[in-house]
């Protein structure tokens, strides 16, 4: 298929045999191409993706497959693989009905090559910039497994709440959404409610939030409206909402608000959430902070990709803005992966997700790796 001797011979390898090799680069991120594909061969050849009789590339006849392979391959892969895999018996992943989803970004170091500084940029200015080039990637993640099931790459310039955004096409109505206050804008918040999915936001320091009714638990409603706005325009949409009206969803949400301390941090930090669930027998006060604080198992997703697979302080492989992208999709596809592992162990065992180490699990990968592997890469 796609010519896999011929091209095996010759030294580079056929696209649907390169994938495997460039997935295996992000489990060892530590080890030169050559090695890595030496420890894979063996597994990929009871896959029928690698004839025993090949000599194992060389570091530039892996470049060079892994340029023809291009960046959108595993891209398109992990959106093809890439969903939800709590079930209704996992436990931390679900609210009452609802799905627990967090959105929210980060950032990779790339080498410092011409090519990328040009594609990605540095953070900062001219006076004090970044020493590296950096990619942004906002990331949509399954509280339950940590599981990463959506994602956005693109250069450091462009703005984190552009790229969550675009998004919102993913998201489902059984979901509750969690999200940052430095993702939070009007329209992704308002584009993100049309899905019909549940929101659960923390609010921006400066964010406007009349209140428009007291609950009975001590929450209250109020409004959000599209700062685009005019004066009077926004009063009349304030005036509708009072009333107990439905103002206008282009340019308004009524939604409800849930302030609270976190005394063990920063000496008690006040939080405030603004959520669609404006019922409090729908999800009383209680429960929305628990899950909010769930929103906060979107880091260690994350973390398990920038410290754990690619190893504290590394910077990618790749010189090339192509292969970058491919090398981070790559990243995406292996953390899911593993987490989808993990959380398919611990639901089985009847456990949190979170009782089952990350590290442990990867080090299990890499050995399953390098031998005759029960499971296909």
């Amino acid at each position: 298929m796609c010519g896999v001797a011929e091209q095996g011979r010759g030294g580079t390898l056929p696209p649907h045999v390169t994938a495997y090799p460039t997935m295996a680069l992000c489990l060892f991120s530590d080890e030169g191409a050559e090695e890595v594909a030496r420890k894979v061969s063996g597994s990929l050849s009871e896959f029928g993706v690698w004839d025993a009789g090949w000599e194992p590339p060389t570091s530039s006849g892996i470049t060079q497959a892994r340029r023809q392979l291009g960046r959108d391959v595993l891209r398109e892969t992990f959106y093809r693989v890439a969903e939800p895999v709590a079930t209704g018996e996992t436990r931390g992943a679900w609210l009452r009905g609802w799905r627990l989803m967090a959105i929210d970004g980060f950032e990779l170091d790339v080498p410092d090559s011409a090519e990328n500084a040009a594609e990605f940029g540095y953070a900062g200015n001219d006076q004090s910039r970044s020493a590296l080039p950096k990619a942004r990637v906002v990331a949509v993640v399954e509280c339950g497994s940590h599981a990463v099931i959506d994602a956005e790459v693109g250069p450091w310039h462009r703005s984190g709440k552009t790229m969550a955004a675009a998004l919102l096409p993913s998201i489902s109505t059984d979901w509750l959404l969690l999200g940052d206050r430095g993702l939070y804008s009007f329209a992704v918040f308002s584009a993100a409610a049309h899905t019909g999915a549940a929101q659960c936001w923390r609010a921006p320091t400066q964010l406007s939030l009349p209140v428009l009714k007291v609950l009975s638990d001590g929450t209250y409603l109020s409004a959000l409206v599209d700062p685009a706005l005019r004066g009077w325009e926004r009063e009349e949409q304030l005036r509708v909402a009072k009333s107990g009206a439905k103002p206008d969803p282009a340019a308004a949400h009524v939604v409800r608000v849930v302030e609270y301390d976190v005394p063990d941090r920063d000496g008690g930090e006040p939080v405030c959430l603004i959520t669609t669930v404006t019922d409090p027998e729908a999800a009383t006060a209680a429960e929305l902070a628990d899950a909010y604080h769930r929103r906060w198992e979107e880091e260690p997703a994350t973390g398990r990709l920038k410290t754990v697979l690619r190893g504290p302080g590394t910077v990618l492989r790749s010189k090339s803005p192509d292969l970058v992208h491919q090398e981070i999709w790559a990243h995406l596809l292996v953390q899911y992966a593993i987490s989808s592992l993990v959380c398919q162990a611990a639901t089985g065992a009847g456990i949190d997700p979170d009782r089952i180490g990350f590290v442990r699990t990867l080090n299990i990968v890499r050995r399953t790796a390098t031998g005759t592997a029960a499971l296909s890469p």
